[in-house]
């Protein structure tokens, strides 16, 4: 009989790099909501997505690395773009049009929700343990709170940017199980090819639904959010995930997801001057019991303790 997998311990400084993780994603929050007051979602998408690319294959090219993977590879990269980065990104910016922050970071945290439904119904392998279809039903609950009266006060309000950031998690959940096959890549080199099929698919999008020379001239502080948003919650972010996932295991790095909402919600409340209701973060806790029934060690060190 073989010997069970064990679990990869994360030391000090993995920790470090999960709480800069969490800074850097939840500042793309915090980014995307100042951008979006000047430029189209779809514009803020490109600009994201093209000033990454450029870095990382600057990166990749620096590290000796090549992004000649072949045709089927880059016809991967691009359905991995769109799953990852063009329809979240989209729907994330456009829902920050009407909704805080903070909010829309919340709702992102149910990605690994969906990630489990997903997975469960189109996976091969990945059937969910019973603890882990309880960990849906409290994140379930939880998004249903963080709505409230939202959710049967018609098609009105801001119940549409919700359900718009919510279908961006849901398209995170398939874009974890369409990605396990770059497991034989370089992380550096997937994430420079996500990023690079996203640029060359929202260009013609962007020329279609706001022409470049038709954009205003971003004020200083809205370019500062856009570089910010591609180098930092972009192209670095990546870098810091594969690294800790490398490190570290898949399911130590998820634990990122406690996290940003808090970051994004802090940044929104001290730069934005933004709000968030009670029942926000009652959702959040019941979103959080969810996560921790999912990822399951809590749950296993319990019983494991000696009484």
């Amino acid at each position: 009989m073989s010997a069970p997998t064990r679990q990869p311990v994360m030391d000090l400084g993995d920790w470090l790099l999960l709480l800069l993780l969490s800074l850097l994603w939840g500042g793309s929050f915090f980014f995307g909501k100042i951008a979006v007051s000047e430029w189209p979602p779809l514009a803020v998408v490109l600009a994201r997505v093209g000033l990454a690319a450029a870095a990382l294959l600057v990166v990749v090219r620096l590290s000796g690395l090549s992004m000649r993977v072949g045709r089927q590879m880059w016809l991967a990269f691009f359905g991995m773009g769109l799953l990852n980065n063009l329809i979240p990104f989209g729907l994330i910016f456009w829902g920050q049009t009407q909704i805080a922050s903070g909010l829309a970071s919340i709702l992102n945290a149910t990605t690994p929700l969906f990630g489990v439904m997903v997975a469960h119904v189109f996976g091969k392998d990945e059937k969910a343990s019973g603890l882990k279809l309880a960990g849906v039903l409290a994140g379930i609950v939880g998004v249903a709170i963080l709505m409230g009266p939202d959710a049967t006060s018609g098609l009105g309000g801001a119940l549409l940017p919700q359900l718009a950031c919510l279908a961006a998690a849901l398209s995170y959940g398939f874009a974890a199980l369409y990605g396990r096959r770059f497991r034989e890549l370089p992380p550096l080199v997937t994430a420079a090819g996500q990023v690079s099929a996203t640029t060359l698919m929202t260009i013609p999008l962007v020329i279609l639904a706001n022409p470049p020379w038709l954009l205003p001239m971003p004020s200083l502080h809205v370019t500062l959010a856009l570089v910010g948003l591609a180098l930092l919650s972009t192209a670095l972010a990546y870098v810091i995930f594969f690294r800790i996932m490398r490190r570290a295991g898949g399911t130590n790095v998820i634990l990122v997801t406690f996290l940003v909402p808090v970051s994004a919600i802090l940044l929104g409340s001290v730069f934005l001057g933004e709000a968030l209701l009670p029942r926000h973060f009652l959702g959040m806790t019941a979103i959080a019991v969810g996560l921790l029934l999912i990822d399951g060690r809590i749950v296993k060190m319990t019983r494991l303790r000696p009484a």
